[in-house]
């Protein structure tokens, strides 16, 4: 017997409320239902003590082109270059320093995982003060300090900035990207490393990027399979715990190196994220509607459900009765009517589809799913950003 549930009177009002403002395309991303991706564990989670660590610091950067802070409007600046010129042995007391070539900058770089004395890293420059451009400049030795306030790094050299800009005399500007942002590839040398002894560890964790219990439950099943032993267990959603084995002839490093290939198939929850700002809708693979049926001004969608029965033939023997769903999905647009029909489960992609066939713009898909959300017929979480 069909189905079909029909929302009439919805006002083009509600619909309006729940309408952002939408400047791009429509883009849709989805895998296929069956789709059986299988990734390596290595990219699918993080292995406890590997990890980065942040640094910052605080520098001047010189030799800028009239381009770098006002004194006046950045003491600190001033109070800077004044230490550093006493470092230096330069007496500067009770004068007046009018340069523009200077600028007080914020230094920022990431301390890898296992990183010997030595290692050059890339460091990035950007402004305190007023100054317009770090084009030219060179940053003076600046110590890197970590969370624990040590100097794990120190930087110097000169920025590579991504943009610029240019001004007339009679007031006119371009500026293109950030010119008061910069990076220096290599810039800083790690003088001292952090304390991890992996090889005397006898048991890791792994942390799972995308938290998921069936996933966390794959990767220990994965490895206990390969290793020959119960060594792996899944701790919670977002971690699992790996011990050495006994008579394992290698560390721990070995260990996660014979692991970290193994591949499995990620789980996830139905999801759909919408970005308002740009009209992108990213969807899963499990997102699906139940049975609904919307208006908007002169669009109108059904999707119905009907239900057939499937009996076995007579006088079988391991037959059963089972209930074979039917669905479908039909638009209507003004006095044409355009008609999809789908024989068997309506997901979101399938409606998406459908509606981008119609020439239905992002506006109006966005203001769909959300309405379809909030009545309750989409099974999936959406996310708007």
């Amino acid at each position: 017997m069909m189905k079909t549930y029909i929302f009439k009177n919805l006002s083009r009002m509600f619909l309006t409320v729940m309408l952002a403002v939408v400047t791009a395309g429509i883009t849709i991303q989805a895998t296929p239902a069956n789709a059986d991706v299988k990734a390596r564990i290595k990219d699918i989670v993080q292995f406890e003590g590997v990890r980065d660590n942040l640094l910052v610091g605080y520098g001047l950067v010189v030799g800028l082109n009239g381009t770098g802070d006002t004194l006046l409007n950045a003491p600190f600046t001033e109070q800077s270059l004044l230490g550093m010129l006493e470092r230096l042995g330069v007496s500067v007391t009770d004068q007046t320093m009018k340069t523009q070539n200077v600028a007080a900058v914020m230094v920022t770089a990431t301390l890898p995982p296992f990183s010997n004395q030595g290692t050059r890293i890339d460091v990035t420059v950007s402004t305190m003060g007023d100054a317009k451009s770090l084009q030219g400049g060179t940053l003076l030795v600046t110590p890197l300090l970590g969370a624990d306030g040590k100097v794990y790094a120190v930087a110097q050299g000169s920025i590579s900035i991504g943009g610029f800009t240019a001004s007339g005399s009679s007031g006119s500007s371009v500026t293109q990207n950030t010119p008061t942002a910069g990076r220096i590839a290599g810039g800083g040398i790690v003088e001292r490393e952090i304390p991890f002894r992996l090889n005397n560890m006898k048991s890791t964790q792994l942390s799972l990027r995308n938290p998921d219990f069936t996933t966390a439950r794959r990767i220990a099943g994965a490895i206990n399979t390969h290793m020959g032993a119960d060594i792996a267990h899944a701790q919670n959603s977002a971690s699992v715990k790996v011990d050495l084995p006994q008579g394992f002839k290698g560390d721990m490093t070995d260990l996660i190196t014979d692991i970290e290939q193994l591949r499995v198939t990620p789980d996830q929850i139905a999801r759909v994220v919408i970005d308002e700002r740009s009209g992108v809708i990213v969807m899963g693979a499990h997102v699906h509607i139940s049975t609904v049926a919307l208006a908007q001004g002169n669009l109108t969608i059904r999707i119905s459900e009907t239900p057939q029965v499937s009996q076995p033939a007579p006088f079988s023997q391991g037959g059963t009765t089972t209930v074979v769903p039917r669905s479908s999905i039909k638009v209507e647009k003004g006095s044409k009517k355009k008609v999809a029909l789908l024989k068997e489960g309506v997901s979101l992609q399938d409606l998406v589809t459908s509606l981008n066939a119609l020439g239905v713009g992002p506006r109006d898909i966005i203001t769909i799913l959300q309405s379809i959300k909030a009545a309750g017929a989409l099974q999936a979480q959406l996310k708007v950003m």
